[in-house]
């Protein structure tokens, strides 16, 4: 493991002030001194290009005169937050009657007096251009960590079709007719599982907090975890972090299904290879502490185990770069035969002996049958030998030591 920086005693002095307030007073302490505070995402998703119009349409993702309201869950709570938007595949700038944030109640309900109107610069109504970023003016708002919040958005009469979305969510979320933002309930709502438009919400957090980015497939993605339960193992690993005393660090997930190190397929649901999204979807969020890698899987097949590992030491080498620490992970069991097998115990014998990340976590230990090396426990198969259950996620998740984070 790379030797981590040792701060003064100054530094060290003030985090630990910082950690011995008790977490209600933490966003007091965010607003009192502005000049130490910053923004740190607590929630975030990375965006994939839109599927053909047909497909769409199937996944309900066709909007007129309507209010979406996409269900989050959060990492760090606190009493200001902001929200990110974006068309980043988008060919034309998409039109936003009006945005709220609310904490969920259950469903599609939200706590009416949670409610807060979202401005861009000032503005009820945006236009989001082809390409771009937007962040919301900050809120006031009261939440806990590990909250549901609910952003609403009113899509303007005329049918759009979402260009850009983020396709498997592992959560439900609510589409209705008009434009309801404020209300408390949606009357017959029709229920998605993908979240378009919205990628991140950002935490007004003393200096000292940030946020870990994992950097991932399917697996990472909650690919075959149980939907509306939080129980991938990003969820399981910020549920952990969340318990203990002092805790200072948010996490965030940027898995997109399908995804590759090395190299795009042709489902753009997949989205661009990790190199290519590594500044866009780590590099660029707010509050970077650190980024966890555990990706290589979908790599198997057209890469060998060099250019994986040359993959991954560009992405450690510009994560340093950056003053970024990387957390690696040794690829799971797969269902190739023996050709994927020998690339990835190639792959992980490089991780585990060469010792290249600032740290790496073993989950090919954590999830392999002892007794059959390259299969899966039973207890932690979904059925498929590639992606784990909730019992694997979860296991996942405690296999990985905090003190990596310290």
């Amino acid at each position: 493991m790379r030797p981590i920086r040792s701060t003064s005693l100054f530094a060290f002095s003030a985090a630990l002030a910082l950690f011995m307030l008790a977490p209600a007073r933490l966003a007091t302490a965010a607003k009192d001194n502005p000049a130490t505070n910053h923004w740190v995402a607590t929630w975030s998703v990375s965006p994939s290009a839109p599927s053909a119009d047909t497909e769409m349409r199937r996944r309900k993702m066709e909007f007129d005169n309507q209010t979406v309201r996409l269900i989050t869950h959060i990492s760090l709570g606190g009493e200001h937050f902001r929200i990110r938007l974006s068309n980043f595949y988008g060919t034309k700038p998409v039109a936003i009657g009006e945005i709220h944030l609310a904490l969920r109640a259950a469903g599609a309900k939200i706590q009416p007096a949670s409610d807060r109107p979202l401005t861009f610069s000032g503005n009820k109504a945006v236009s989001i251009p082809p390409g771009a970023l937007l962040l919301s003016d900050p809120v006031d708002l009261k939440v806990p960590a590990a909250a549901d919040l609910a952003i609403s958005m009113f899509m303007p009469p005329g049918a759009v079709i979402a260009s850009t979305i983020h396709y498997s969510a592992q959560q439900t979320s609510y589409v209705a007719a008009g434009n309801i933002c404020g209300d408390e309930d949606m009357a017959s709502p029709v229920t998605v599982t993908s979240w378009p438009y919205l990628m991140g919400v950002d935490v007004m957090a003393p200096a000292a907090f940030g946020t870990i980015v994992t950097l991932g497939d399917s697996i990472t993605d909650g690919s075959k975890s149980t939907s509306d339960a939080n129980r991938r193992w990003p969820d399981i690993l910020a549920g952990r972090l969340l318990g203990q005393k002092g805790n200072k660090f948010a996490v965030v997930n940027a898995g997109i299904g399908g995804n590759r190190i090395m190299s795009d397929t042709n489902n753009i649901a997949y989205g661009p290879n990790a190199l290519a999204r590594f500044d866009r979807d780590v590099l660029s969020i707010p509050g970077l502490k650190y980024v966890f890698l555990f990706e290589g899987v979908n790599d198997i097949g057209s890469s060998s185990a060099e250019e994986i590992i040359f993959g991954m030491k560009q992405l450690i080498e510009r994560a340093h770069e950056h003053g970024v620490k990387i957390i690696g992970a040794t690829i799971m069991p797969l269902r190739t035969g023996p050709p994927g097998a020998a690339k990835r115990d190639a792959v992980n014998a490089w991780i585990r002996t060469a010792k290249p990340f600032d740290g790496f976590v073993d989950f090919d230990k954590t999830i392999s049958d002892p007794a059959k090396p390259g299969m899966f426990l039973k207890d932690y198969d979904s059925g498929d030998n590639l992606h784990p259950n909730d019992a694997g996620h979860k296991a996942m998740g405690d296999a990985v030591d905090l003190a990596l984070f310290k």
